[in-house]
């Protein structure tokens, strides 16, 4: 049985700042250091499983600038697939501008440049793949299209993901119906949810209102509380805890944890999927205990063995 993790999704070029505080609206502040990484949600989520050992694939777009020439080939090293990743002519690559605070705190500017190329067409020429595939992950950070028509070719044919990142008030609900698994973090449960501020109190009233949406189950990660889930099944939340760390640098925990979700459905598909969250949150937890985005990702030998029977 095929165990492949196809994701469809963005790759950003991460331009990096460290501060000791956040600057507030109109304000200046000195940073402390400046690094560039990549990034991008769906590049992010692929390069967390396959540092985990998984076999993998990226469908996306790249500008044919110096940084998608040299993105292409860090996504090779890592044994990526790089097959349907296309290199745009006369347009940029996505890139983000990251603020990081001592708290490992955050703020994002997103451009997405070549990742709006990214078209049903390109997952057309890749369907033999999307149809082989053992989970497909999807963002929001491409087109809407894009991700209704691999949820289409995929559907019956294993684990569909779909992470609802950058939050939108009104997400489309073609996607939320015909995803298996809807996952999102609780400032995007919370501006898709309209409950504000939200806690482990109300996420019930949260998880209610994404059924009565459509979804199927739904992943609400909640930094360092863990996560919760529930399904239309069994539409009673449960709570996922994790231990407790000071973080360096949460940037790319969310897709940390979706990236090794993934990879613990495709490779170990009968443990529970309240043991493969937990698992999922033990890697995103050690990936805030380093800076940086894709290289605070462990590979796999770098975890305990025990996380992997």
């Amino acid at each position: 049985m095929s165990k492949l993790i196809v994701v469809v999704g963005s790759c950003m070029v991460d331009f990096i700042s460290n501060v000791e505080r956040l600057p507030k609206a109109g304000e200046t502040v000195l940073g402390k250091e400046f690094k560039r990484s990549w990034g991008g949600k769906g590049a992010n989520q692929c390069v967390a499983a396959a540092k985990l050992g998984a076999s993998t694939m990226l469908i996306a777009s790249l500008g044919s600038d110096i940084f998608g020439e040299e993105y292409f080939q860090a996504l090779k090293s890592f044994n990526i697939d790089t097959k349907y990743i296309k290199l745009r002519k006369d347009i940029s690559s996505g890139v983000a501008q990251i603020i990081v605070d001592d708290n490992g705190d955050n703020k994002i500017v997103i451009v997405p440049g070549a990742n709006t190329l990214l078209s049903p067409a390109d997952v057309d020429e890749a369907e033999d793949t999307v149809r082989k595939a053992a989970v497909l992950l999807a963002q929001f950070e491409t087109s809407l299209e894009t991700t209704l028509r691999a949820l289409e070719l995929h559907k019956g044919h294993g684990i569909s993901i779909v992470n609802g990142a950058p939050a939108v008030a009104n997400p489309d609900l073609n996607v939320l119906k015909n995803c298996d698994i809807f996952c999102i973090n609780e400032t995007e449960a919370e501006v898709m949810s309209g409950i504000e501020p939200l806690t482990l109190k109300n996420t019930q009233e949260a998880l209610d209102k994404f059924f009565k949406l459509g979804c199927n189950t739904v992943i609400i990660t909640l930094g360092a509380e863990g996560a919760v889930f529930a399904s239309r099944d069994n539409p009673k939340m449960v709570h996922v805890p994790v231990e407790k760390v000071k973080p360096v640098d949460t940037t790319g925990a969310g897709d940390a944890f979706l990236g090794a979700l993934a990879y613990f459905i495709a490779y170990h598909p009968s443990l529970t999927l309240k043991e493969q969250i937990r698992r999922a949150c033990h890697v995103a937890k050690e990936s805030v205990l380093k800076a940086a985005t894709q290289a605070s990702f462990p590979m796999k030998e770098e975890l305990s063995k025990e996380l992997f029977l």
